[in-house]
């Protein structure tokens, strides 16, 4: 898309999801293109450099910072992040928004009663260890005192690998490597401003809608700034599921 040079546009045919045999000097609204280039759009709505030269000349209208292009009020929408969305973004500055089918998996999963215990188990376990460790001091662990603690860890690691079979592939989640974010999930983070499990999810908000995001806390004291250490065994959801 952004390096061809002679890619033209062509028309769908709403009715029967057919390309239409004509050309596309011009994008209108209300239809549906597909194929296309940036250069080829830049033609067919008039997006012309404001800074451009005399006719005749090879000046492209996104080489430079000047150009129109460069501007977060494009908004790119793609589903590969690192052929479409990645250089939408470091190369042009757009404001982008990715497609991620596994967004609404993950989330039908978490909603689902056996993910929520799994995760709250992990959650209570981690915090008990902490809380052993601070009673313990700064001494050396007794022999009794690892093995507790080992037990606790290879329980953690139990109801992760729980975690992973209820995502129902071997590889887990696409947005973690075990506990950690992955590279998919970092790189989302880095490159779009949007992400969601189908583009239809747009037609909840205005055209207008301003997206106020979470602020990311990746460091262990911004998240205990904010949060207890440790979580109370009588939360609602083990009321919820009667536990």
């Amino acid at each position: 898309f952004y390096t061809e040079d002679n890619r033209p546009f062509r028309e769908v045919d709403i009715g029967t999801g057919k390309l239409k045999f004509r050309q596309v000097l011009q994008l209108e609204k209300g239809r549906v293109y597909t194929a296309g280039c940036l250069k080829e759009l830049t033609q067919c709505i008039n997006w012309s450099h404001p800074l451009s030269s005399p006719s005749g000349q090879d000046d492209i209208p996104y080489d430079d910072i000047y150009s129109p292009l460069t501007s977060p009020t494009v908004m790119y929408v793609g589903d590969s992040l690192f052929a479409d969305l990645v250089d939408a973004k470091r190369e042009f500055g757009w404001t982008t928004a990715a497609v991620t089918p596994e967004v609404g998996w993950e989330i039908e999963l978490q909603r689902k009663a056996e993910f929520r215990v799994a995760g709250k188990a992990i959650e209570m376990l981690l915090n008990s260890l902490r809380l052993y460790q601070r009673q313990l001091g700064t001494g050396l662990r007794s022999k009794e005192d690892l093995e507790v603690m080992d037990k606790m860890e290879r329980l953690v690691s139990s109801w992760r690998d729980e975690q992973t079979r209820l995502l129902g592939n071997s590889f887990g989640s696409v947005f973690r490597a075990r506990y950690q974010p992955s590279l998919f999930a970092h790189s989302l983070r880095r490159y779009c401003d949007l992400y969601m499990s189908n583009v239809g999810s747009l037609r909840h908000y205005s055209p207008q809608h301003r997206f106020y995001p979470e602020s990311p806390k990746l460091l262990s004291h911004e998240i205990r700034g904010s949060n207890p250490e440790c979580c109370d065994i009588d939360d609602d959801i083990f009321f919820e599921f009667d536990c």
